[in-house]
This record gives C-alpha cells, sequence and structure tokens, in this order.
C-alpha cells in the first residue's frame, strides 16, 4: 500500500488528539503508544472512554448524571441519565465577541463576515421572535433554506430554546420537502424566496407557498429575501421578513437546559423503503461526538477556518456547525462549486485562507478527470487538511490530491452518515495516509467487517458493523411505534449489531480501510443519497409506466452509472418522449440528480414472494458478483425475470 502523506513530528505533537493522550496518561496513568492502541481501548471501555470526553472538554451540565450508560443493548439505551444541558450554550462558551464566527460567500459574488457579537445579538433576537410565538421546548422549527448564515443563526436560536430543528435545502420539489417536514408538524417555518445556481436564478415563491399550504400546523412563517431583496412583496402578511426580526432587541442570550437525551434535530433518511425516515438525534450524543470527532479527526483548533461545501439538506452541515465549538470559523458558501470557474472553490479557499476544505468524493474525482493542475494555480499556503466524503473515494483520487493539489496536506477520506450524523471512519493525525485509504476507525466506534456468516474479517470484504453503542446514534425515529423501523433499518441481519449497508475492508498491517459502495439499496448519487422510493413515486406519475426499478453502480475510477427499468403498461412503446417526461417529473419532484443515466424498457419487475422489489440482489448481479451469492430464486414471486439482468450485466 502506497504512504503518500504522513505529518511531521511538529504536527503530530500539537494535535489535540496528542494532548488527549498525554491527559490519559497524567489523570488515569494511561499509556497508549499508538493510535490502535487507543482505539482499542476506546471500544473495550466505553463507559470510560465516553466519560474522559465529558470530562476532557469540560462539558457544562445544570444537573449531574447518574449513570454513564444505561444498557449496552441497542437500541435502547440511554447516555449520561440525569444530566441536563444545551448544544448552543457550549458553541458560545468559544465566543470573542471582536473576532469572525462566519464567513460567507456565494457564486455571485457577495460576501460576508458575521462577528461573534453579531451572531449573539442575531440569535438572541431570533429566540426572542419565537417565544413571542409561543415556541418552547420539543416544538419544532423546520427550514428550506440555502447555506447562508441566516440558517445557522436560526438553528442555534431553535436549539438555545430546546426546541427541535429541521432543514431540508431549497433546490427539494415541493412534495419532497412536505414529506420530510409534514411528519413532524412543524411550528414555524423559515424560508428563502429563491437562489442562484451555476449562473441562473430559481425563484422559489410558488414552492414555499406549496409548502406552507400542505403544512396545516404552522403558525407563522419567516422570509429570508435571498434572491430578490424585495421578495417580501411577493408575499402575505403572515410572511414575517428575517429583517425585522433583527431589530428586536433579545437582550442576554439565555439557553435552555435540556435532557442529555433530549432531541437536537430531525435529520431524514433517503426514502428506500416509503416516507424518509425522520431521524432523531439527542443533544448530549451530538455534543460529545462533534466534540471528539472535530478535535481528534479533523484536529481542528481555535481561530482556524472550517469549510464544507455543502447544503442545508446534507448532514455535513449540521456537522460544519460544530466546527464553532473548537473556538474555530465557519465558511458558509452557497452556489455551484465550479461557477464560474472550476476551479473557484480552490480560489476561494485561496482568498479566504481557509485551513480546512471539506468536499465530496465526487469534487474530488471530477478535479481529477480534468486533470486540473490546483498546485499551479493556487498557493493554498494556508489548507492543512482536505477532507472527503459522501461516497467512497478511488485510490486514483488519492493520488490526484497529492499530486495536482497539494503535496503537504492531510487527505482525510471519512465515511458515516446522516444515521449519526457524523463519520465512523476517518483521519488520525498520528498515522500516515496510504492511496485509497480512510485511516482508521474513530474512536468510540467498534467497527468490524463481518462475513457472510457473522465472524469478523480483516483483508477481506465485508459489512460494516457496530456492535456497541454510540452516543450519537439515534434516539428514535419520529412516530416509529416501538422503534419498528429502527431495528429494521440496522438491527435485522445481525441481531443487536449496526449494520450500516456498506461493504468494506479493514487493512491488517496499515489498519486502514476501504469502502467498497452500499450493500443495501439506496442509491448513492455522486456523493448523495437518493431513496429509491422517491425515483418511484415519481415515475408513477407517467401514465405508460405500470412498474419501475432503479440501481445504482459504484464502479471503478469513481464512476456511477444509475439505469432506470421500467415495464410499460399494455400498447405503449418506449418512445423518447416517454423518457422525456420521466427525466422532467423526476427534475420538477425531487432534483435533477435524480434523472437515471438510461431508461431501459423490461418485460417485468423481480419481486420476492412477500412483494419486495428485488434492488440489492439485482444489484449485486450487475455487479458481476457470483449468482448464488447474490439472489435467491426460491424467495421470487417471478423466477423468470431475472433472466434479463443476467444478460444486461455481460453488456456493462
Amino acid at each position: 500500500m502506497k504512504k503518500l502523506w504522513e505529518g511531521s513530528a511538529k504536527f503530530k505533537q500539537n494535535s489535540h488528539l496528542n494532548t488527549y493522550c498525554n491527559w490519559l496518561k497524567d489523570k488515569y496513568g494511561l499509556t497508549l503508544v499508538e493510535y490502535d492502541d487507543l482505539w482499542e481501548w476506546s471500544i473495550n471501555n466505553t463507559e470510560a472512554f465516553w466519560e474522559t470526553i465529558w470530562d476532557y472538554f469540560k462539558i457544562t451540565s445544570h444537573t449531574p448524571y447518574t449513570q454513564v450508560l444505561s444498557s449496552y443493548q441497542m437500541p435502547n439505551c440511554k447516555w449520561f441519565k440525569g444530566a441536563t444541558l444545551n448544544y448552543s450554550e457550549h458553541i458560545f462558551k468559544q465566543s470573542k465577541p471582536n473576532k469572525t464566527a462566519i464567513y460567507f460567500s456565494n457564486e455571485s459574488g457577495e460576501k460576508l463576515e458575521l462577528s461573534w457579537k453579531e451572531l449573539e445579538k442575531k440569535v438572541s433576537s431570533m429566540v426572542a421572535y419565537l417565544k413571542s410565538l409561543g415556541v418552547s421546548k420539543n416544538d419544532r422549527v423546520v427550514a428550506f433554506i440555502a447555506n447562508i448564515p441566516e440558517a445557522t443563526i436560526a438553528f442555534l436560536a431553535v436549539n438555545a430554546i430546546g426546541a427541535i430543528w429541521s432543514s431540508t435545502s431549497p433546490d427539494f420539489g415541493a412534495e419532497s420537502v412536505v414529506n420530510r417536514f409534514s411528519q413532524i408538524e412543524p411550528k414555524v417555518l423559515i424560508t428563502i424566496d429563491g437562489y442562484n445556481y451555476n449562473g441562473k436564478p430559481y425563484d422559489k415563491t410558488n414552492t414555499v407557498k406549496e409548502i406552507v399550504a400542505s403544512l396545516p400546523t404552522l403558525k407563522r412563517v419567516i422570509l429570508v429575501p435571498y434572491l430578490n431583496k424585495n421578495a417580501s412583496n411577493n408575499f402575505s402578511e403572515e410572511f414575517e421578513s428575517i429583517n425585522t426580526i433583527y431589530e428586536i432587541d433579545g437582550g442576554e442570550l439565555l439557553f435552555e437546559p435540556v435532557d442529555f437525551n433530549h432531541p437536537i434535530w430531525v435529520l431524514y433518511s433517503s426514502g428506500t423503503t416509503g416516507l424518509p425516515k425522520a431521524i432523531v438525534h439527542s443533544h448530549g450524543g451530538i455534543l460529545l461526538e462533534h466534540y471528539k470527532y472535530m478535535a481528534f479527526h479533523n484536529d481542528v483548533h481555535e481561530d482556524e477556518c472550517y469549510f464544507w461545501f455543502t447544503t442545508t439538506g446534507w448532514m455535513m452541515w449540521n456537522f460544519l456547525q460544530s466546527a464553532l465549538l473548537m473556538g474555530a470559523s465557519i465558511v458558509l458558501y452557497d452556489g455551484c462549486p465550479t461557477y464560474p470557474k472550476f476551479d473557484s472553490l480552490w480560489k476561494f479557499s485561496d482568498d479566504l485562507g481557509i485551513n480546512h476544505f471539506g468536499t465530496s468524493a465526487p469534487y474530488l474525482v471530477a478535479n481529477m478527470k480534468r486533470q486540473l493542475d490546483i498546485k499551479n494555480g493556487h498557493k493554498l499556503s494556508s489548507l492543512k487538511s482536505i477532507s472527503s466524503t459522501g461516497a467512497p473515494l478511488p485510490a486514483e483520487a488519492f493520488d490526484y490530491v497529492y499530486l495536482n493539489i497539494k503535496k503537504d496536506v492531510w487527505l482525510c477520506s471519512m465515511a458515516g452518515g446522516t444515521d449519526v450524523c457524523t463519520a465512523f471512519v476517518g483521519g488520525t493525525p498520528l498515522y500516515a495516509v496510504h492511496s485509497g485509504e480512510i485511516q482508521c476507525r474513530a474512536l468510540g466506534v467498534s467497527l468490524h467487517a463481518l462475513d457472510e456468516y457473522g465472524n469478523p474479517i480483516e483483508d477481506d470484504l465485508g459489512e460494516m458493523v457496530i456492535d456497541k453503542p454510540m452516543p450519537s446514534m439515534p434516539i428514535y425515529f419520529w412516530n416509529d411505534k416501538d422503534n419498528a423501523r429502527y431495528i429494521s433499518s440496522y438491527f435485522e441481519n445481525f441481531p443487536g449489531k449496526w449494520r450500516h449497508g456498506d461493504f468494506i475492508k479493514i487493512n491488517s498491517k496499515t489498519k486502514g480501510l476501504v469502502i467498497y459502495g452500499r450493500s443495501d439499496a439506496t442509491l448513492n448519487r455522486h456523493g448523495i443519497r437518493i431513496g429509491t422510493s422517491e425515483i418511484y413515486r415519481a415515475v408513477n406519475k407517467i401514465e405508460a409506466i405500470e412498474d419501475s426499478l432503479i440501481i445504482n453502480l459504484e464502479l471503478e475510477e469513481g464512476k456511477h452509472y444509475m439505469p432506470l427499468f421500467v415495464k410499460l403498461k399494455p400498447d405503449f412503446e418506449l418512445k423518447d418522449e416517454i423518457k422525456q417526461n420521466i427525466n422532467n417529473q423526476l427534475k420538477s419532484d425531487y432534483s435533477p440528480r435524480h434523472v437515471p443515466d438510461e431508461i431501459i424498457e423490461v418485460k417485468d419487475i423481480p419481486y420476492t414472494i412477500s412483494g419486495k422489489k428485488m434492488e440489492a440482489p439485482i444489484k449485486k448481479i450487475l455487479l458481476k458478483m457470483p449468482l448464488e451469492k447474490s439472489i435467491n430464486i426460491d424467495a421470487m414471486r417471478n423466477p423468470e425475470s431475472i433472466q434479463f439482468f443476467i444478460d444486461f450485466a455481460k453488456t456493462i
């Protein structure tokens, strides 16, 4: 395995992780020489490890905890029973009035710096306004908003009063938004009027009105004029301008202590088996996990600039906010990453002096395919790390980063998910970076690769499984009676163990990992997870379509291929007009990412006897995995349908 980079002795010595190791030695007499020794200790002493995170980061609790962990039986375990705290309070513990908390820019060239003092004042104003509406602990406040400072301000305000946050990005169609927000019955909606992307304006006025009409529990809508500064003229008086709210004198910013296991936000799954799952995380669990990851796996320091290219509909937006916990400045960017030029984000990084540059694997792969010579066009002197997630980063892209972007940079490939709003595996400043490999399993994450018999394996492909609880695992899914969907999502295949749905290989020598893509039916479309049910809901609106099946294949060198197989109703032919109607429907209801690479007619769609579409088995067949390991013919309702896919796989 080719070594591409290793931090200097000074880099390692100055890392938060090294400081933590020294702290463990001084306080507990623990001498852990290698990172892997520390990881082993963290998973074999679960309660002790998370208690050290509590102590090391000096968690402010308004009442003491009486127990670290109630049970090891997932998902019925409770953390830090009795503790009451607030996530936003810990953010503002880092406040330095005249220092910059938020840097913002967008593709239109708009720039803004928000000091901690200004941030605190605006959050205080928002808190006062929300309280005037009667918003309190447990109420839901949702946002249909771009990655702009108002999103962060609103989140921190909602969080400060113990209410529950949820957001989607404005490129979602109305139906997609309503499918999510209607589940949690929000009291307040915060929305923009539109946005620019790739040089084009997208007016979302009608979409916003459609969303509002579909959410009967709303008491108020807060409007952020973004595309059009006079957007308030296009809405009724029931829409309150955020500029009016900012004029409120909120006084001292106070924080509502909530139970450690109180909901912090609702994130959403991709909707593979119906409506998107509404995933609920806890204040305390997210607080501890984000402290741990930002410090030990991203090594974010005070006054550094932390950037991640994301939208508010991706969990990385929530993750990005946590850099504030470290006293760093967060960097927000809204727009197309390759507009007006393909290297725009690298120029942005240079201009601002970004220290930590976060992006998706497909973005780095796209740079690689164009063979952009970033290092000769940009200094990137401030850049300490480049983080990548959202899809497996191929070895060729690792090599490209060091050859064409920056030789002396820490490439932190990481993987986790919306499910835990963090990474299970990622970077460590104490190890080298090897081509194609994620450096390590994160502290406190008892992750293993299991073979088909449930045995732990190394140096061979296996299912990614976590066999001990983590504080940032969901506390529940919204409206999920008896945790039925929660249990079926993660614990059915390996009882008592969390199966995440990825194929991985653990290197016994380097301790690094390689992820080989999804083992379940979720579509990972260029780093964005898309639920198959969203595709089907849109396709079903096309009169000519009787049934359909969607598959996404992660191929070599970061390539993706997403074919849509359709069964037509009698007397219809798959003409270009029907294909165009399908594509237009997907764009209208959801996003351009939902549009397949190819639409292919089949005689029948494979189903199990119990009536489930056989997405995962078909994916395995198309990836040319052995047939006997891909599908159980005896479990099929219509076994004759499978031959088409066996033959089709030979053409890919």
